[in-house]
């Protein structure tokens, strides 16, 4: 499960079903699903990099049926445990990408985006290899768990730093944004094709980093470049927000606090995944 430094948890976190409204490939590494109907009236949108528990039903069984009201919960969790292997939904940690309150669909809508990494055998992950097959009318359920942008006072100057599976977290971040925000974004992908227009305010400037090399350990360019770039300039509040692959946040957060003097306080951070397990996307 991801480690966060601190967190905004939603109202309520209620077990709600929604139901896969349409696909759209957006490039080679990522997958978007749209999600509607259901209890999406019940979702309750926080702006920022929301995240949820996403349950996803497996051979296309009907355990979602059985999916704990508390499933993010240790008891819960070990309900969930209790349900057959091959009948027992994948659960994993996702951002909302978008919320629209009235979509195509007439109603609200949530769009994932979910990253396509491949194995070197060629695998996928049961997360993104549903993502792929995935038709409209398939169930799926989540759990709200908030937000983890979270800083102290709203900042006037933000640095945002992080692989691609945190893009969606960022890309959510700029949008909630006030306007006359400043700073800077680090955004480390596979390929430039994943680069995506980001809704931001005009004083914040998205870098996109281009990994190429399929061997490099994600989150090693985005270290690099964050090394290299200056820290946004004055004196209102200042707030960074790394996040992706634990050791770009981990190492991110230490460079910033013994090198730039930044409080620590001042920096949220979270380790989505690590290498050799599944990714969050």
């Amino acid at each position: 499960m991801p480690h966060h430094s601190r967190r905004a948890l939603p109202e309520t976190q209620d077990l709600l079903r929604l139901t896969v409204l349409a696909t759209h490939r957006l490039s080679e590494h990522w997958m978007r699903v749209t999600l509607g109907g259901g209890d999406i009236a019940r979702f309750t949108p926080m702006g920022f990099d929301q995240w949820f528990r996403l349950f996803l039903p497996v051979h296309g069984g009907d355990g979602l049926e059985r999916v704990p009201a508390k499933a993010n919960k240790m008891l819960g969790y070990l309900k969930l445990l209790r349900i057959p292997e091959g009948q027992r939904p994948v659960m994993r940690s996702y951002t909302v990408r978008a919320f629209r309150e009235l979509g195509e669909s007439g109603g609200a809508e949530i769009d994932v985006d979910f990253v396509i990494h491949r194995a070197p055998d060629g695998g996928l992950g049961p997360a993104p290899a549903w993502a792929l097959a995935a038709e409209p009318g398939e169930d799926v359920a989540l759990i709200d768990e908030g937000t983890g942008f979270n800083p102290r006072r709203p900042p006037e100057r933000v640095l945002l730093v992080g692989d691609e599976t945190a893009l969606p977290a960022i890309a959510g971040i700029c949008a909630s944004l006030p306007g006359g925000t400043r700073g800077s974004a680090l955004v480390e992908v596979p390929a430039q094709e994943d680069a995506q227009d980001l809704a931001r305010p005009e004083g914040l400037e998205v870098r996109w980093i281009v990994r190429n090399d399929p061997h490099e350990v994600p989150g090693r360019a985005a270290a690099e470049a964050l090394a290299s770039t200056e820290l946004p300039e004055g004196d209102g509040p200042f707030y960074a927000f790394i996040a992706g692959e634990q050791q770009l946040p981990t190492g991110a957060r230490r460079h910033l606090v013994a090198e730039r003097g930044v409080d620590k306080d001042d920096i949220g951070f979270c380790g989505y995944w690590r290498v050799g397990r599944d990714r969050r996307g």
